[in-house]
């Protein structure tokens, strides 16, 4: 994402990339990026949380309005949770049940899967 927002930037179009990697993103040196310290895959809100949603798009238009100069991160100031103790135990698989591990594989691989092709008329 950071390579094809510098190529559009380089084309005239204006961009900001939400991302929560922030170290990943700042290295490829995108000229606007809003950084949520969230969970990676989830740069636009929490998921299933309109509200959160909303505001992260606010923050990123809100970026892109007022970026003073390339290479600018703006962070998105609302938490994931209450405790950032939350980092130690996401997807820790050392902190795993075998179950839940298992459990955590299975959704995983079901959210990469292509949707089924419609039936043939």
């Amino acid at each position: 994402m950071s390579l094809i927002a510098n190529y559009l930037e380089a084309n005239g179009i204006p961009t900001v990339v939400m991302g929560c990697g922030k170290d990943i993103v700042e290295y490829c040196g995108v000229p606007r990026f809003l950084y949520s310290d969230f969970p990676l895959g989830c740069p636009a809100g929490r998921p299933n949380d309109p509200d959160s949603q909303s505001a992260a798009l606010e923050w990123a238009l809100h970026t892109l309005e007022t970026a003073p100069g390339p290479r600018t991160t703006v962070q998105f100031p609302e938490p994931w949770r209450d405790n950032p103790d939350w980092k130690l135990d996401f997807f820790n698989v050392e902190t795993m049940s075998p179950e839940t591990f298992e459990r955590n594989r299975l959704e995983e691989l079901a959210w990469r899967s292509p949707p089924p092709k419609p039936a043939a008329k």
